[in-house]
């Protein structure tokens, strides 16, 4: 728990000199999740309440914040800005932290890449997210990895409720509205705007507050447990980088539309000659070439660049200047010789799910019971299915289940794939008993 009051009482506990505390709404009753705030509605919030902080950019700067957070009491809560629309890299472009006794700071990376002085001077208290598995490899490539944690966004969905972005939440639960106008912003860019510097601290501002919140209502339902082991989960598995897809190009928007081998090798072709820009330009791909634009040249096949100029996503500037390259991957794809052509995948695992009750009827049997089992547990316990385990891994059990079917082959199946023990306490046995073919 925090040391710092909870925000709904810090009004009556601030002391002379201080900096003024939010206005005290009335804030509903966390037991709830459907609950609204009542007398006077959400307070909007609009700054932080010792105003917004200067980025932090000089080796000096930082000292003092980590000696500030270092001297700070209770959970530290984080958060990360990104430029995913704009550049090729999953960087953090802006890094926010706030802590009772330390107030809040703004770090830019930029001209300050190794946070480690301040992962270490953080590293014995439990970090605060929301959304951990979207930052986390993002601070892991600064130097900062948390040994605790606790994730607002997921507390949220084993608590059940039904909205959990940032700002449902901090309403529902704190009574504040956030506006969220700037997420989607290019935070790449410099000098980043007062206005982006502002949202980017209130993002941190209540987290603390809000994981109180989540916490308590996790204990009521009895779920604490369960989420120290989701947490402890992330801690361990949350700073990898994303897995590297075998045939990344096959996931072009639209490829569904291209059909036959040749026009699939136009794609691939197309696709890797943007990649390679956008990775020197540091450029988001779909800002170089957008994927439309690549399906419809690899329907249409044009081998000059006036044909090339009139498709659909060529008609920019940008776009027109890299004509030549373009037509150079077309050629490329048509010069292949028929064995160099694209085959299909080979499909990992269990095919998709529809195709089971031609291939296998006994295994789509297994499946459709699996599913029941898990949706009407993950039901009885207010929470999304998939929170309640990986749908994959009962996929994967459901097409090749253990030779000799039990509890324990089961569960050591199960855990094979990652699942929990919280996970495996609610759904064992009545996975096993769905997994066993009924007798005629």
């Amino acid at each position: 728990m925090t040391d710092e009051p909870p925000l709904r009482r810090r009004a009556a506990e601030s002391r002379p000199g201080e900096a003024a505390p939010h206005p005290s709404p009335v804030v509903p009753d966390a037991a709830d999740a459907s609950s609204e705030p009542t007398t006077g509605g959400p307070v909007p919030l609009t700054a932080p309440r010792e105003g917004t902080p200067a980025p932090v950019a000089t080796p000096a700067q930082l000292d003092e914040v980590v000696a500030r957070f270092a001297a700070g009491t209770g959970p530290v809560a984080l958060d990360a800005e990104r430029a995913s629309g704009y550049r090729y890299s999953q960087r953090a472009y802006l890094v926010q932290l706030r802590r009772a006794g330390s107030g809040t700071a703004l770090i830019d990376p930029l001209p300050l890449p190794d946070l480690s002085a301040l992962d270490a001077a953080i590293a014995e208290t439990e970090w605060v997210l929301h959304a951990a598995s979207q930052d986390l490899a993002c601070l892991a490539e600064l130097g900062l990895r948390p040994r605790r944690l606790f994730d607002t966004e997921l507390a949220a969905r084993l608590a059940g409720f039904e909205r959990v972005g940032l700002a449902a939440l901090t309403e529902q639960l704190l009574g504040f509205t956030l506006e969220k106008h700037h997420s989607a912003a290019d935070w790449s860019s410099r000098p980043l705007p007062e206005s982006w510097l502002t949202y980017a601290a209130l993002d941190v501002e209540l987290l603390v507050d809000l994981r109180d919140a989540l916490d308590e209502e996790l204990s009521r339902q009895g779920k604490s447990e369960w989420a120290a082991e989701e947490f402890a989960a992330l801690v361990r598995t949350g700073a990898r980088p994303p897995r590297v897809r075998a045939e990344p190009w096959r996931r072009t928007s639209g490829i569904h539309r291209v059909r036959g081998a040749r026009a699939q090798a136009r794609v691939r072709s197309l696709w890797y000659a943007r990649d390679q820009i956008a990775s020197r330009r540091d450029a988001a791909p779909g800002r170089v070439l957008p994927d439309s634009a690549i399906v419809a040249a690899a329907e249409l096949d044009p081998k000059d660049e006036k044909t090339l100029l009139t498709l659909p996503g060529f008609g920019g500037r940008s776009v027109r200047r890299l004509a030549r390259t373009w037509l150079a991957a077309l050629d490329d794809a048509r010069q292949l010789p028929d064995d160099a052509l694209p085959m299909t995948p080979t499909v990992e695992g269990p095919p998709p799910p529809h195709r089971w009750a031609e291939r296998d009827p006994v295994a789509a049997g297994r499946l459709a019971r699996c599913r029941e089992v898990v949706v009407g547990t993950a039901g009885a316990h207010r929470m999304p299915a998939e929170n309640l385990i990986a749908p994959d891994s009962i996929r994967r059990l459901a097409w090749q289940p253990p030779e000799e079917i039990t509890d324990d082959t089961v569960a050591e199946t199960l855990r094979g794939f990652g699942a929990r023990e919280w996970q495996l306490g609610l759904l064992l046995p009545a996975l096993t008993r769905a997994l066993h073919t009924p007798q005629s």
